[in-house]
């Protein structure tokens, strides 16, 4: 990766569906060029996927999992995601070992999504954050 595909990357996140030509010309490269790079950036697994933010109202809620040493954090982690409602997990560092964003229709779906992570072997504690406000 050099900066060209950074720049590519950082146009990507702010429009994914800006065509190439646009793209060539911000950049100063050719339609070609910027879809070589694009396909190159796929194949090498520095883009995963192309996907769609929807705006919208719902509850959400952040959650911390603390887990047990005998359980494999991977192995819980991959339990989570399962779960509807679930938008992201992530392995995290610090007082807590997994976080999680929950989202769902009403706070019940939410709350239902919570009680099923508890439900998971190897969760020993949850601590929850309702999300207020979201600016981004």
């Amino acid at each position: 990766m050099d900066a060209l595909d950074t720049k590519i990357l950082a146009l990507l996140k702010e429009d994914a569906r800006m065509p190439y030509t646009e793209m060539g010309k911000a950049l100063g490269l050719s339609e070609g060029a910027v879809r070589q790079r694009v396909r190159n950036l796929l194949g090498s697994g520095v883009i995963k996927r192309f996907t769609v933010e929807i705006a919208d109202d719902n509850p959400r809620a952040i959650v911390f999992i603390s887990t047990s040493p005998k359980v494999p954090v991977p192995m819980i982690a991959k339990n989570v995601s399962g779960l509807s409602g679930v938008e992201s997990v992530m392995e995290v560092a610090g007082q807590f070992d997994i976080s999680v964003v929950v989202s769902g229709s009403d706070v019940s779906s939410v709350n239902q999504c919570i009680d099923s992570i508890r439900e998971i072997e190897g969760v020993q504690a949850t601590n929850t954050l309702f999300v207020l406000r979201r600016w981004r």
